[in-house]
């Protein structure tokens, strides 16, 4: 039997299911059913206090969206994850089950978490649908820095390679966001400012950050972040900094001789010289 021919009966027995993948890999399964139900290798817990809000659905180009609220759980959805965005962008699966028959089910929707908000007593999460993707502006920005992301597809250049990456022990932390690192691993001040701080261990682990600043100290070297992880970094934590890139053209040829690749237009006029007047001649 179907879904469609069980919804036609004079009984139903359905229920909502959905599946969050997270952007480290982590799968969440979740029910407003009140047991655990098993389907497509996850088993999606009942007892989590997730319930969804009516999907609102169009033809055309529209978004569609959705929200899914719940109470925070220890083992399911903890609130400290959700302030520092672990959750943030994860892909959502949304199914309508027959619980007495995981086999009869229907995917109603499709999408990402967007904005999140949270309480001392739940959560709110909104639910993204597919078409939010043609939202985004298109095209390229002409201007005189590149517009690439350091190692990514378009810009190509390998961070793997020795010499534009570290891995750190924290010798002590202030303010949350400022970082003693212990050594300087042989890179030169300012080496990473603008770079890419990723968190391997600790509770921090898997978050990452945006270097603002890097000094040397006393043999070792200082590390400021635009902002705090959300949770509290420890000394004897592990970090690991990646070069940054400052998108001058001059930058890309010297620091990492990726001139080839560059996204920039290094020669576009300026908007002192577009808008400047001509002057009239003294004699």
């Amino acid at each position: 039997m179907s879904l469609e021919s069980h919804m036609s009966g004079g009984i139903t027995t359905t229920c909502l299911a959905w599946a969050v993948e997270r952007v480290d890999g982590l799968m969440l399964g979740f029910t407003d059913h009140d047991r655990d139900l098993d389907f497509d290798g996850m088993t999606f817990r009942a007892g989590t206090g997730m319930t969804a809000r009516s999907l609102q659905q169009s033809t055309g180009l529209s978004v569609d969206n959705s929200e899914a609220v719940g109470a925070f759980s220890d083992d399911a959805i903890r609130e400290g994850d959700l302030r520092v965005g672990r959750f943030d962008g994860a892909k959502v699966r949304c199914w309508l089950v027959n619980w007495a028959d995981p086999a009869e089910r229907m995917l109603q929707f499709s999408g990402s978490i967007g904005e999140v908000s949270h309480g001392p007593d739940g959560f709110r999460a909104e639910l993204r649908g597919l078409a939010e993707a043609l939202n985004r502006p298109q095209g390229r920005v002409i201007q005189s820095t590149c517009d690439a992301t350091l190692g990514d597809a378009r810009c190509r250049f390998d961070l793997s390679q020795a010499g534009y990456g570290g891995s750190f022990e924290v010798a002590s932390v202030r303010d949350g966001q400022v970082l003693t690192l212990g050594g300087t691993g042989g890179f030169e001040a300012g080496w990473f400012e603008r770079g890419l701080l990723v968190f391997e261990d600790g509770a921090a682990a898997g978050l990452r950050g945006w270097v603002k600043a890097d000094r040397i100290t006393g043999g070792g070297r200082t590390v400021e972040l635009w902002q705090e992880p959300g949770v509290a970094v420890a000394a004897g934590d592990r970090v690991r900094v990646v070069a940054g890139c400052d998108k001058r053209g001059e930058t890309c040829r010297m620091k990492f001789d990726n001139f080839l690749n560059f996204r920039g237009f290094p020669d576009v006029p300026s908007e002192d010289w577009l808008t400047a007047s001509p002057l009239r001649s003294a004699g």
